[in-house]
């Protein structure tokens, strides 16, 4: 995953730009504009983009283009879509506030509580028949040892951790975390260096909480990348521990340690915790498949249990089968499900799910297992979480099925087995929050899905009587266009244009949006603007003339976001809703694959930390625009906030900060950069949005806090020599630009887009090369 450089924030950006004679950043489009959906939209703003500068003066100070608010009679938010699913997800503590949760677990002698284990060190607990409950109680504290990114966007911290089949007497909990490490005699080659290590240890407990002074460390792996660290751990059912470790990080498992027998990276890894053996502090159990005889060579460590792994970050075992069940992330095309043998060898990185990932001899000498199911990296599937077999007892239909995840595209699978063993998966449901980060199973058998952004959600029966589906299966049902033509916006509807539009593959563009009567919007402190429940945004698309496209994006009455996509018939008199998967076709004009995004893809790019709504920014609204219906050319935010959009007036716009178009060349090179990283790229690359790096792109970051400027790249470099994400004067070996270029497995952006943007890849290499260092 990349990650960008920035040369200005937010401050300069308002400084510089609001200074410029104006019409810098002034936007003159046709009626109506939608918000801006990521999907199908990457780095910038491509030729024959349908928002234009206008190069006229500045719209007359103080002029509406419009007189009043419109009222909203038709374009009101539909209820969702109706699902058929086998299960539901409910939510028992709504109101339970979790800092970056990973894992759940009861705790052997204690019927009252749930255990969570919160990524920064801290297990908390609170109990279950709590259902108000807010605040749950600190029961093991280890952030003093736990190390973790300062953004969020990395895979350190505090990864697993299991009680002891027997902790009801002896009171043991096992932990694993990342932690500094200081190794001097670090075994990796090519430079790399022990700059982390993940380790496996042992705490003493009450009914009060741990002890943080009694750990032991049983296992310290080094490792020399902040990804790819595994972690989780769980006793299997004859109570051995077992821990599955990453390949160690970066991309293209660097270190080879996925296929080395002799390193415990990239490998289901299994010891004894209860005795000690050749001066380890655990054991080795005696039918581990690498021990003695089975492995006369010794060229594998007793401990490992399986190879090959890149990175097993979710597992499980079957509770009636023993099974061991894993979910191994892929690098840029695949995603895996392994079912786990001892002594197996699943492929990395000779093989990337069931395609040779090297090339070279080694795919052809066999040995390898191949995973049970795997999937591409498409609409907004990026990262499988493993899950569990249902075996509970309030979802009948379910037992015996698989459950797991994606975490950037959020839904949630079923896998199913026939009797001949063939395996096949399908969307179930697709939740909201930030991802799903782990599955849990409780004492009864019943799952949990563990949401990255704090909520916890049970795996439950169906609705027994669903409500009828009322949702607009076409455009022109949903009230948000024109009766006799759906390519112009109902009279409820507010167009609107962006200063600086996403890129969406040469497309021509129209945005609006509509509002219940009587809500407002609020403009935030860091010019984000939050929209009220029941607003819809909406995008039409337009491809060489013809109608292609259009978006909407809902705010519903739960409180959540969702996007559904329309695909406009070939006579473009109407659209029909396209099928919760998404599509893709050859569009006919111009031989491009245009890309329908699915709903889950929706909401990979409008993330829970960008605010789920992506183009509603000052910055972006700060502009002059040409209403329709007035054939006034006014400043587009003094005349939302003048006919009573905001809660609070915006008394004057010339102090508001401007983005400035990609091609206005009156601005230099590096602040139009920038505001197109922003645009593009931040709704992922910020704290907790879900980026596989440290990366922040917005614009109030500065290149020194970026985390990005001639760092070396964590997800590959396809081949270019001393790579880097930004490399100043570089462009040839910064991976900002030769991503934008690609198409195929690591392109960015990772789904949606496939038409370089040319516009915007000139402007970034530009900016490259004219930084001559990074900034301190």
């Amino acid at each position: 995953m990349r990650a960008f450089c920035l040369s200005v924030s937010l401050a300069v950006i308002a400084a510089v730009i609001v200074g410029c004679p104006q019409p810098a950043g002034v936007v003159d489009a046709g009626p109506g504009e939608g918000e801006g959906e990521g999907e199908g939209e990457g780095e910038g703003e491509g030729e024959g983009e349908g928002e234009t500068v206008d190069a006229g003066p500045d719209p007359e100070a103080g002029l509406q283009g419009l007189d009043a608010r419109p009222h909203n009679t038709t374009c009101a938010a539909p209820d969702r879509p109706v699902s058929d699913s086998s299960f539901t997800l409910a939510e028992p503590y709504p109101n339970l506030v979790l800092d970056n949760p990973l894992f759940l677990l009861e705790r052997p002698g204690d019927d009252v509580n749930y255990y969570v284990m919160e990524r920064a060190g801290h297990i908390v607990r609170f109990a279950k028949n709590n259902t108000a409950v807010t605040t749950p109680q600190l029961w093991c504290d280890l952030t003093a040892v736990v190390q973790t990114s300062d953004t969020g966007n990395d895979e350190q911290g505090l990864l697993g951790m299991a009680f002891h089949p027997d902790h009801a007497n002896n009171g043991e909990l096992y932990v694993s975390y990342t932690a500094d490490n200081d190794n001097d005699d670090c075994p990796f080659t090519g430079g790399a260096q022990c700059f982390y290590e993940s380790r496996v240890s042992r705490l003493s407990t009450t009914a009060a909480g741990c002890d943080v002074a009694s750990e032991e460390i049983l296992l310290d792996i080094d490792d020399f990348a902040g990804n790819h660290n595994g972690g989780h751990i769980l006793f299997d059912h004859d109570g051995f521990l077992m821990l599955g470790m990453g390949d160690g990080g970066n991309a293209n498992d660097p270190q080879r340690t996925g296929q080395n027998g002799r390193s415990l990276l990239g490998k289901m890894i299994r010891i004894d915790v209860d005795t000690t053996s050749a001066g380890r502090a655990y054991g080795i159990p005696a039918d581990n498949p690498f021990v003695g005889a089975a492995d006369p060579d010794d060229d594998v460590l007793d401990e490992v249990w399986s190879t090959g792994m890149r990175n097993p970050w979710r597992y499980s075992f079957d509770k009636d089968s023993g099974e061991l069940w894993v979910g191994d992330v892929g690098q840029n095309v695949l995603e895996e499900i392994d079912l786990v043998l001892p002594g197996g060898n699943y492929g990395w990185s000779v093989f990337e799910g069931n395609t040779c990932f090297r090339g070279d001899a080694a795919c052809q000498q066999g040995g390898f297992q191949g995973p049970v199911v795997e999937y591409r990296h498409q609409n907004g599937r990026i990262s499988v979480t493993g899950g569990y077999v249902y075996r509970g007892a309030d979802v009948a239909n379910l037992r015996g099925t698989y459950l797991f995840a994606d975490f950037g595209s959020k839904e949630i699978f079923t896998l199913d087995r026939s009797a001949a063993g063939v395996a096949s998966f399908s969307t179930t449901v697709t939740m909201s929050g930030r991802g799903v980060a782990s599955f849990a199973e409780d004492n009864d058998g019943e799952l949990w899905v563990i949401d990255l952004g704090g909520a916890l959600w049970r795996v439950s029966p169906p609705a027994q009587n669903p409500p009828v589906d009322t949702f607009p299966k076409t455009l022109s049902d949903t009230g948000c266009v024109q009766n006799d033509d759906v390519g112009i916006f109902a009279g409820s509807v507010i167009p609107y244009a962006l200063n600086h539009p996403f890129y969406s593959d040469g497309a021509a563009k129209q945005r609006g949006v509509a509002l219940p009567d009587g809500a407002v919007a609020h403009v935030e402190d860091d010019g984000d603007i939050t929209l009220p429940v029941g607003t819809v945004f909406l995008k039409q698309f337009r491809v060489a003339g013809a109608p292609v496209e259009t978006r909407l994006f809902v705010h519903h009455d739960d409180g959540e976001w969702a996007g559904y996509t329309y695909e406009h018939n070939a006579a473009g008199t109407d659209a029909d809703l396209v099928d919760p998967a998404g599509k893709t076709k050859v569009l006919t004009s111009t031989g491009q694959t245009w890309v329908y995004p699915s709903r889950a893809g929706c909401m990979g790019c409008h993330t829970a930390a960008a605010g789920r709504v992506l183009g509603w920014e000052v910055g972006q609204l700060n502009g002059g625009f040409t209403y329709d219906s007035t054939g006034r050319f006014a400043n587009q935010l003094f005349t939302l906030s003048a006919i009573g959009v905001f809660d609070a007036p915006i008394a004057d716009v010339s102090v508001v900060a401007k983005y400035p178009p990609l091609d206005l060349a009156t601005v230099p090179v590096a602040e139009r950069g920038a505001a197109y990283l922003h645009v593009n790229c931040a709704m992922c690359h910020r704290p907790d949005g879900g980026g596989q790096s440290d990366a922040d792109l917005r614009l109030s970051t500065g290149l020194a806090a970026a985390n990005v400027c001639d760092q070396v790249p964590e997800e590959g470099s396809f081949g270019v020599d001393d790579a880097r994400v930004f490399a100043p004067g570089d462009p040839a070996r910064s991976m900002i630009s030769v991503r934008m270029k690609r198409l195929g497995a690591g392109r960015m952006p990772l789904f949606g887009s496939t038409v370089v943007d040319t516009l915007g890849t000139d402007v970034v290499d530009r900016w490259i090369t004219s930084t001559t260092t990074c900034p301190q």
